[in-house]
């Protein structure tokens, strides 16, 4: 098993021990990803849009250093602090996946890393 650790200056630095993502197999597991802005390193605060705007954002930025795009998702979770953001989380999201999108759930908790309101993990397959 060749397990790669996929790492870009375009997203945001882990803020634990963990990885941007791991390549193995044939599979892309990216960590999940809050509104940090990678190059001042400030969590986006400007309203729900915004803020999924950043995460997604981040996300491509992994995806392109592992030479994928959101083409090759095949699954996203994502993390929203207060469900009734949903509605918004989904517009913007919906917006990086125009035809097949991928498996996913949305589920509400009650604190992310940093105070953020939305966090966004994935799975892709080359």
């Amino acid at each position: 098993m060749a397990r790669k650790i996929i790492y870009t200056d375009d997203a945001p630095e882990p803020i634990g021990p963990y990885s941007q993502a791991v390549y193995v197999n044939g599979m892309l597991f990216v960590s999940g990803q809050i509104p940090l802005d990678p190059f001042s390193g400030t969590l986006v605060k400007s309203g729900i849009e915004d803020e999924t705007e950043q995460v997604m954002q981040n996300l491509k930025a992994i995806l392109e250093a592992a030479e994928m795009d959101f083409s090759n998702v095949a699954k996203t979770t994502i993390f929203l602090s207060d469900m009734h953001d949903f509605p918004k989380v989904n517009e913007v999201y919906g917006k990086y996946f125009k035809s097949n999108p991928p498996a996913r759930e949305t589920v509400e908790v009650s604190v992310l890393p940093k105070n953020a309101n939305v966090e966004i993990s994935c799975i892709a397959i080359r």
